[in-house]
């Protein structure tokens, strides 16, 4: 075992064991483990095989499990704490999102490939490389780390998560720890290390909006009968006010640090098109973390392609709206719900059906395991961490928070803004992840040093 307070040994040690990781996270890659509903969740059982195979085979007791009706089963691997050495839960997940149109990759999504010291595919930032970084940890440890260490790598956080409550409950005794490294979040930019200290939440809804019984002639019916596209079209226009902000009522609001980010970097990282402006006031950080959103995801309607001389008699939509920290979910879904409802034109019919939730979050970044980790970031990139706040939503925060309040929740990863998850060419830093791995293997030294 190397000595966790050397850092030159251990730096030694992750750069040893780099070449197999990225291997490893490659055979993870080609798993294509989406767990939407419509795709074959026997990929997810397979990534979550090959999850546990790559714990076990550093010696740790792991096992594949899922929760009573969960079909996207999770890995829980454990090492015991040395006597008196504290335990470190090593979050991550093995499930990706669906590649959305091949044709606008430029590579094979599930085929990695390395341009420019970035390893490209599905699932290498979101979250393939968080297993590979508590990989590289525990082997630069060759797999016996000075605390005691639990892997739990879930395999619906795609899917938002709906079975996490019932597997904390159901496996708490086995995932109970004093710290937490939640590594599904990313750096501030590439070689610039974060810490994520808050997190917005979420709601969703399905609207559907109906104007007729059945299609009608558009050329014999057009003009005084309004067709249900239309009428959904500008029900969904009423999400916002002229100025881009959120117009659904009584949404928390509050201050971020702006940081050094600029107009110029946030639309180039995003690829925001030239003559598109930036919708919303305040500043951009309270924008992207500590304001509401929303948007609409999908719409079911005729495609272009599709669409006749008719009238479509109903039309349907997917909205989410992100919540800003100390919102509150149940009261900001009646609150969407009711603006879409009161904003449907011309007494069309509107069905709106509740989707899933999510709570916002803010953490204090204090203590004992903060300070190890922002020592050990300083050591690993030579700089010093940022705090951050993240415009996502991961249930898994709260939930954890809930379960153990006494746990220290650290919220990192080795993703940027330039990673693209969810979306096409996702993309990982491969010397951010070396630093990312460095970072958490000193981590486990010094926190280690704090014991009692």
């Amino acid at each position: 075992m190397q000595t966790a307070t050397n850092t030159g040994v251990l730096r030694d040690a992750v750069r040893r064991v780099m070449p197999g990781l990225r291997a490893d996270l490659e055979r993870l890659v080609r798993i294509p483990s989406v767990g939407h509903p419509g795709f074959d969740l026997t990929t997810v059982r397979r990534s979550a095989e090959a999850t546990r195979d790559l714990f076990t085979a550093l010696g740790l007791e792991a096992r594949v499990v899922a929760a009573p009706g969960c079909e996207h089963p999770a890995v829980i691997a454990t090492r015991a704490a040395p006597a008196g050495a504290p335990t470190v839960l090593l979050y991550a997940h093995h499930d990706v999102q669906p590649t959305g149109p091949v044709s606008l990759w430029k590579t094979e999504p599930f085929e990695p490939v390395e341009k420019d010291g970035r390893l490209y595919g599905r699932g290498t930032s979101d979250d393939k490389c968080g297993i590979v970084m508590h990989l590289g940890t525990l082997r630069a440890y060759e797999g016996r780390p000075p605390v005691g260490v639990v892997v739990f790598a879930e395999g619906e956080e795609e899917s938002g998560s709906p079975h996490l409550a019932t597997y904390l409950e159901q496996y708490a005794d086995e995932l109970r720890c004093d710290a937490v490294i939640l590594a599904d979040m990313g750096n501030w930019r590439v070689g610039q290390p974060a810490l994520t200290t808050s997190l917005r939440g979420i709601v969703d809804c399905i609207i559907e909006v109906r104007t007729l019984d059945h299609a009608v002639h558009s050329g014999e019916y057009g003009g005084p009968i309004p067709d249900a596209i239309v009428a959904l079209a500008r029900t969904l226009a009423s999400l916002h006010d002229e100025r881009g902000n959120v117009a659904v009522a009584g949404r928390v609001r509050t201050k971020a640090d702006p940081l050094d980010l600029t107009e110029e970097e946030l639309r180039r990282n995003a690829g925001v098109r030239p003559s598109v402006r930036l919708i919303g006031t305040g500043g951009l950080t309270e924008r992207k973390w500590t304001g509401p959103a929303v948007d609409v995801l999908g719409i079911d309607a005729p495609s272009v392609k599709d669409a006749t001389n008719q009238l479509v008699p109903s039309a349907r939509a997917k909205v989410s709206m992100r919540l800003a920290p100390g919102d509150d979910p149940e009261r900001a879904m009646s609150a969407l719900i009711e603006h879409l409802r009161s904003n449907v034109p011309w007494g069309a019919e509107a069905t709106i059906t509740p989707g899933s939730g999510g709570k916002p979050y803010r953490l204090e970044a204090k203590g004992r395991a903060f300070d190890a980790m922002r020592r050990a970031m300083r050591e690993a990139w030579g700089r010093d961490a940022v705090e951050i706040g993240s415009g996502g939503s991961i249930p898994f925060v709260a939930d954890f928070a809930r379960t153990f309040p006494g746990a220290a929740l650290l919220l990192t990863g080795a993703g940027d803004p330039t990673s693209a998850p969810h979306s096409e060419n996702e993309s990982l830093d491969l010397g951010d992840l070396e630093k990312s791995v460095l970072a958490e293997s000193l981590f486990l030294g010094y926190l280690a040093e704090t014991r009692s």
